[in-house]
């Protein structure tokens, strides 16, 4: 209503005490994460430490967490600039890995989304 015009409001029009996810950027892997891809799925370790992730919190734990993996070179190859979660959305084919992980319990469940293609290599 009018009388409570000095609460601030965000752009979505909610007051700005509202509880609102907020969303981290991407990063480089959870270590538990590549520890598995190296370990259980035979990946090749240099190639696995140069990929990135977005991570989202989930519901069911409190160190519980959602974890989308893909290739930073591939992302800028078609123009995607992946800024959180919710950015591969839109590009699902630039999911390499979806999975969750649990920090206390150091447990991951991986599933594997894309077969890589290995990056053309200079002349």
């Amino acid at each position: 209503m009018f009388w409570d015009f000095w609460k601030r409001k965000d752009a979505t029009g909610r007051p700005s005490g509202a509880k609102v996810e907020r969303l981290r950027k991407s990063q480089i892997l959870p270590q538990t994460v590549g520890r598995d891809l190296i370990v259980h799925l035979g990946k090749d370790p240099h190639w696995v430490w140069n990929l990135r992730s977005v991570v989202r919190k989930t519901r069911r734990g409190k160190y519980r967490y959602n974890v989308r993996v893909f290739e930073q070179a591939q992302a800028a190859a078609i123009g995607v600039d992946v800024m959180d979660y919710t950015s591969l959305d839109e590009h699902p084919e630039l999911i390499l890995f979806e999975l969750w992980y649990d920090r206390r319990s150091w447990k991951a469940h991986i599933e594997e989304k894309g077969k890589p293609e290995p990056m053309p290599k200079a002349a």
